[in-house]
């Protein structure tokens, strides 16, 4: 396994991260995601752990908190030392009531009525955020939470509230460091810039999507991330599965692929396929697979602290850690980045034109 650090501070995480979505999906929606029982968790964190990968990425939402509670329990009954582990959540949506789907139709129709009548359930308001702390420190059954991280934005709460009250999180010995997920470049600089002026902890992390076939992140965040020195944890390296391998032009994908009944995240399919095939070409070349050639390929990003691998299978898990050592020549590295290239976009393709001379100036 190889470390690096959490953005400025001085946390040392795996560069590999085994992210926990698929614990517990037995009902609704998330069963599409991953139907882990607590053996397997076990197994997986585990694994993930005599592998040499000491940080987990879990969210209360995940199945309804039950993810938060499989993992918490796997960190017990492996006996993982505490202090040498980063776990990390999340917080901002409805953590729902999970209802079994064989439930009595009435059941399910009041689970749906409290739901939509619920107020101050998610969201980034100091009452939301102090509320879910508690209740995900209660789930993990943990003491503290490493990395605490907004899932999202809210348009009903000022960044400046939910800023504040992070901050309160990490004085009051709660969380250790806070971090985002998902969220606009003007927003994060918003953010960063007032925890600054106002002496409060600042955001060291973005989780966001980025896979070799979605790099529309390298349009603003990273540079951002880069002046600012936050962290980029990507999620959905594989591109919700689209980059494992299965998925070819002839749509003759097994029925038990997520992206058959989990259409997830959006990305361009046909450029997609152009880039499996490059990516395909290479690992049989190496002896590699195709889910390692995507994850190396985010590992070899300078701007890229750990990346967020899930796995449904133990064989998928140890397939994914194979891509630690998976190195590539400037050839291969350059035909992944041509393949998977952004198209141009304004501003961009306009301070590129007139950068170039001055750019030229030195060497």
């Amino acid at each position: 396994m190889k470390y690096t650090k959490l953005g400025r501070t001085g946390l040392v995480v795996s560069k590999l991260c085994l992210g926990t979505m698929t614990f517990g999906g037995q009902t609704g929606f998330w069963k599409y995601i991953g139907k882990q029982q607590q053996d397997d968790a076990d197994e997986l964190v585990r694994t993930a752990f005599n592998a040499g990968i000491n940080f987990f990425d879990t969210a209360d939402v995940y199945s309804a908190g039950i993810s938060e509670k499989m993992l918490g329990q796997a960190i017990r009954n492996n006996n993982l030392p505490r202090d040498e582990i980063v776990v990390a959540t999340k917080v901002f949506g409805r953590v729902s009531m999970a209802v079994a789907d064989d439930a009595a139709d009435s059941v399910k129709a009041e689970a749906e009525r409290r739901e939509k009548e619920a107020r101050n359930i998610n969201g980034l308001s100091r009452k939301h955020i102090m509320d879910g702390v508690e209740k995900s420190l209660d789930r993990l059954g943990l003491d503290y939470i490493d990395l605490y991280q907004v899932h999202g934005t809210d348009p009903l709460t000022p960044i400046e509230e939910t800023v504040e009250a992070l901050d309160l999180l990490i004085r009051h010995n709660k969380v250790r460091y806070v971090g985002l997920c998902n969220m606009p470049a003007w927003l994060i600089m918003k953010a960063v810039a007032y925890a600054r002026e106002k002496g409060l902890h600042r955001f060291e992390s973005c989780q966001m999507y980025y896979s070799i076939a979605g790099r529309d992140l390298e349009r603003e965040v990273v540079p951002l991330a880069k002046d600012q020195d936050l962290a980029i944890l990507p999620w959905s390296p594989l591109a919700g599965g689209f980059l494992s391998g299965k998925y070819t032009r002839e749509g003759d994908e097994p029925n038990d692929a997520r992206r058959t009944a989990f259409d997830f995240p959006p990305i361009d399919k046909e450029k997609g396929y152009d880039i499996v095939d490059v990516m395909r070409e290479i690992a049989q070349a190496k002896k590699a697979t195709v889910p390692q050639v995507a994850l190396s390929w985010l590992l070899h990003q300078p701007h890229v602290t750990s990346v967020i691998i899930g796995a449904r299978t133990l064989d998928q898990l140890k397939d994914n850690l194979g891509s630690i050592d998976l190195e590539f020549s400037f050839d291969e590295l350059q035909a992944l980045n041509e393949a998977s290239a952004l198209r141009p976009e304004y501003p961009g393709w306009m301070l590129e034109r007139q950068q170039a001379d001055r750019n030229g100036q030195v060497s």
